[in-house]
């Protein structure tokens, strides 16, 4: 019978990885906590409609990405390949925003996309998801990137940068729209068949694109920063003033775009050159129409996610975090003692401490190299003896020091 293999594209995490992915989803939960943001958990299937007016419906994701199928009634439904629309979506139909006032939020999860899998790239990926709704002021989006800076440095990652554009608003974007197009038009021949099809449609996108022949073409592309209005530009001014009051560092980036149809005003990534090329480990901004596209108030939103699996890519080359080893093995070295064995483990897990044993007798010099190889710090040792005495010998893994203990546990602790 042939083996079953995971879907491809879809990776499993395995115990020697899970570590990792719980210090960083721990980290993150910490640090949210501590800016005031409260953790959301909406649904990893939404309506296909949300995506497509949400995202838009020109975009890539929508266009290719996504995994849409229909259920039983007919309705078409999506598994999100985003978290934005779908938080946004609850916001409205939840009525989270009450008066107006500011709403912090964060999730954590898996997102899918129909895509090449690559190093740190899956179909199935995870994302840390921030945002804020309904306020509209440049210090939030300041906020929201010293919090993404400060989760990372508290991860041990120190050489990353930030870029950081504006998108310009509904005011100010349509002049450069037009534009651009005109830019681009005498380019065509010299685009990728995608991006000849973005033109008219989603010219902004072409400045985001990756292939060599259209980085080339648009080289001397016009810039959205020359073109900003009075706000926009006053609002960028606010957000880089406000970083540097706290000494984050930045750099003005008139190419980045985001790939999104909601974002204006602020756009962000943060990159690491531990990624070479596609070096990428987190982006965001601002998204101020897309509450009202969705059918709700016209009120303000920003944000930022980050692709787990390319942060955990960083984390794991840097050798410096182990997994956490257990205080003791219980090594049960006849038969007859694998009862009180399994009594002792439980009153010493139940006091705090993390407890692995085999429920099997085996000899001493293989429950020490089992104990060994989970780099236990003690070891338990229970055989005839420590049996007939009530006892119990602990082996100091390190000074090799051995010293009795009640096999009742009462003094471990």
């Amino acid at each position: 019978m042939t083996e079953i293999t995971a879907v491809r594209g879809f990776k499993d995490i395995l115990p020697t990885e899970s570590f990792i992915w719980r210090l960083v989803e721990d980290k993150a939960r910490d640090l949210a906590n501590r800016f005031g943001y409260q953790e959301m958990r909406a649904p990893i299937l939404e309506r296909t409609e949300l995506f497509a007016r949400g995202i838009g419906e020109t975009t890539d994701i929508v266009e290719k990405e996504m995994y849409t199928l229909a259920d039983r009634s007919g309705d078409k439904i999506t598994l999100r390949p985003e978290a934005t629309a779908g938080l946004a979506r609850a916001v409205l139909e939840n009525n989270l925003v009450e008066n107006g006032r500011p709403l912090k939020l964060y999730c954590l999860g898996p997102m899918f996309r129909y895509e090449r899998p690559q190093k740190g790239r899956q179909r199935q990926f995870h994302q840390l998801d921030v945002e804020v709704f309904a306020d509209p002021g440049p210090y939030i989006d300041a906020e929201i990137i010293v919090l993404l800076r400060d989760f990372l440095l508290e991860l041990g990652l120190t050489d990353t940068e930030v870029k950081l554009n504006s998108l310009g608003c509904p005011k100010c974007r349509p002049a450069f729209r037009e534009k651009l197009i005109a830019f681009l038009e005498a380019k065509k021949d010299s685009l990728c068949p995608d991006c000849q099809r973005r033109l008219t449609r989603n010219p902004l996108r072409v400045l985001d694109c990756k292939v060599d022949s259209c980085l080339k073409a648009t080289l001397d592309a016009p810039s959205l920063a020359d073109g900003l209005c009075p706000e926009c530009q006053d609002h960028l001014s606010g957000v880089t003033g406000a970083l540097k009051s706290l000494n984050v560092s930045y750099f003005l980036e008139p190419r980045l775009v985001r790939g999104l149809d909601y974002y204006t005003r602020t756009a962000f990534e943060v990159h690491s050159p531990r990624l070479g090329a596609q070096s990428a480990v987190a982006g965001g901004g601002r998204y101020d129409g897309l509450l009202k596209e969705l059918g709700g108030p016209d009120l303000p939103g920003v944000g930022f996610a980050v692709g787990l699996e390319r942060l955990i890519l960083i984390l794991s080359q840097t050798g410096d975090l182990t997994a956490p080893k257990p205080d003791y093995y219980l090594a049960v070295l006849t038969p007859e003692g694998l009862g009180p064995a399994f009594t002792l483990a439980h009153r010493l897990r139940s006091g705090g401490l993390t407890v692995a044993t085999d429920w099997e007798a085996g000899s001493l010099k293989s429950r020490l190299k089992r104990a060994d190889r989970l780099g236990a710090n003690r070891v338990i040792m229970l055989g005839p003896d420590e049996l007939a005495n009530g006892e119990v010998t602990v082996r100091d893994m390190v000074t090799k020091e051995q010293t009795k203990k009640s096999i009742t546990g009462e003094d471990f602790f």
